[in-house]
């Protein structure tokens, strides 16, 4: 079983910077993409950046040039950096993840709990 665990989420104020980590455990043989989405209330999840294996990413439009997102595969680990942030950006952050769990298995995407980051005054 595997399981991701998000960490680092709170109150920043306007301006201010955050960072978000998520490590996944349990049974990994290989992890395709790690990253990020979030969810506003009254809003549709959306993609905040992924890492694909070879440490390249891609990012929502929205945070471009804000965020920087980055993995460490020897910790399994995906983190997000968030600067300049603005209230718009208060959201629950969820880490997900594309694991294969056994030799020729199928890739499964995971998701974390979440972790609320809240950009306010």
């Amino acid at each position: 079983q595997v399981q991701l665990v998000e960490s680092g989420g709170g109150l920043v104020q306007p301006g201010g910077s955050l960072s978000l980590s998520c490590a996944a455990s349990g049974r990994i043989i290989n992890i395709a993409i790690m990253g990020w989405f979030r969810e506003a209330p009254g809003k549709q999840r959306e993609l905040v950046a992924v890492v694909y294996k070879d440490g390249s990413a891609k990012y929502g439009d929205s945070v471009k040039g804000r965020f920087t997102s980055s993995r460490d595969d020897a910790k399994n680990t995906v983190y997000l950096q968030m600067n300049n942030l603005g209230p718009e950006d208060t959201a629950v952050y969820y880490c997900h993840s594309q694991i294969r769990s056994d030799f020729g298995g199928a890739w499964v995407t995971h998701w974390g709990q979440g972790t609320q980051v809240t950009v306010s005054s």
